[in-house]
């Protein structure tokens, strides 16, 4: 067994090929691994030459560190480079979605160990995976409404193809799901608790591939794992989720949320209600937008709209006041942009979709 390691100029991907199988770790552990545009082209490097590689089978994707495989991308850098009228936030945008893209499309199996924090842009990597692995440490969300963004990566392609409208919730409230959730979501196919990750890497080391890896895969997973756990919050808050983010707009969720009670679920409905509350209300509203109209549009088409928003957003969206307001000054006193729902004029969200 031949073993070459190479790592980027950076050290923040570590590339290695082992018993026929790309590994490659995000390597930025005191940022939740993070993802910088050095680490987005050198993932994107490893996967072109692998792509051509008859000795690499498979990929594993991972992060370093217990605490999280890739927290987002490096949201400081690029509201820093917007404020020094630089243009990485442009770039690094249409070279991440690009990457992910890769990841969709990629004709070898990839398997992402989603251990830890598995945030925005983490996500944006991990969903186009073939063999998505959660654990019991894993924390899943696209949290961007918290700072004035939307859920990007995407997630206007992955959140509104959940089933009935929980990818609506979780897109529109910023939640993070464990790994139950995210296998009844289907967020997830595998799961394996932590302290067999280690069993995992010597069933890797070991692996006999035949004339189809990923079935080879399946089957060291299954050994190791399982697809279903029980107990699912979200499974039984399903009903009462379909009825509210159904509703036309974020004003009937959230004044439903505050005056119906379905069950016994009115503490969790108006939780919810509160949080929202506390959310840029642009951002809301432009995510409701545009995971309703995600539902029905091919992946490249949702990216595409993405980058739509994108370019716009910086400008005119709430997140230079969000990165600001939460991880700047940390005073977690955001001015948004309206301040409230009450004071959004529906044009102002149409706007950012108009020459899409």
């Amino acid at each position: 067994m031949t073993a070459h390691a190479h790592t980027s100029a950076t050290d923040h991907v570590l590339a290695e090929v082992r018993n026929q199988i790309g590994h490659l770790t995000l390597n930025r552990p005191a940022g939740l691994n993070a993802l910088t545009l050095d680490m987005v082209r050198s993932l994107r490097q490893h996967l072109d030459q692998w792509a051509e590689d008859p000795q690499v089978r498979a990929v594993v994707l991972r992060g370093e560190g217990p605490k999280g495989f890739c927290a987002g991308g490096d949201i400081r850098s690029l509201h820093d480079s917007y404020k020094n009228g630089d243009n990485l936030h442009e770039d690094f945008f249409v070279e991440e979605y690009a990457l992910d893209l890769c990841i969709h499309h990629y004709r070898k199996p990839v398997l992402v160990l989603m251990d830890g924090f598995t945030l925005g842009g983490g996500m944006g990597l991990a969903q186009g995976c073939d063999l998505r692995v959660v654990t019991e440490r894993s924390r899943l969300g696209m949290p961007e409404v918290g700072i004035g963004y939307f859920p990007d990566v995407g997630g206007s392609y992955f959140l509104p193809r959940i089933p009935g409208e929980l990818g609506i919730y979780l897109g529109v409230t910023g939640s993070q799901i464990q790994a139950a959730d995210a296998l009844y979501c289907g967020l997830a196919d595998w799961y394996v608790s932590s302290d067999a990750l280690s069993a995992l890497d010597q069933g890797l080391d070991k692996l006999a591939f035949g004339d189809h890896p990923l079935k080879d895969l399946q089957s060291l997973l299954a050994k190791l794992g399982t697809q279903v756990l029980d107990d699912a919050p979200l499974q039984k808050l399903r009903p009462i989720i379909d009825h509210f983010f159904a509703l036309p707009d974020l004003p009937a969720i959230i004044e439903q949320l505050r005056a119906v009670s379905i069950g016994d679920s009115h503490q969790w409905a108006l939780a919810t209600a509160d949080q929202l509350e506390s959310r840029s209300p642009l951002a809301m509203a432009v995510t409701l937008e545009m995971l309703r109209r995600g539902r029905h549009l091919a992946l490249e088409a949702c990216f595409a709209m993405e980058l739509h928003l994108d370019r716009q957003w910086f400008q005119y969206g709430d997140i230079v006041e969000g990165v600001r307001a939460l991880i700047i000054d940390k005073d977690k006193q955001p001015r948004w942009n309206p301040p409230t729902l009450a004071g959004l004029e529906r044009r102002r969200v149409d706007q950012f979709f108009e020459g899409l």
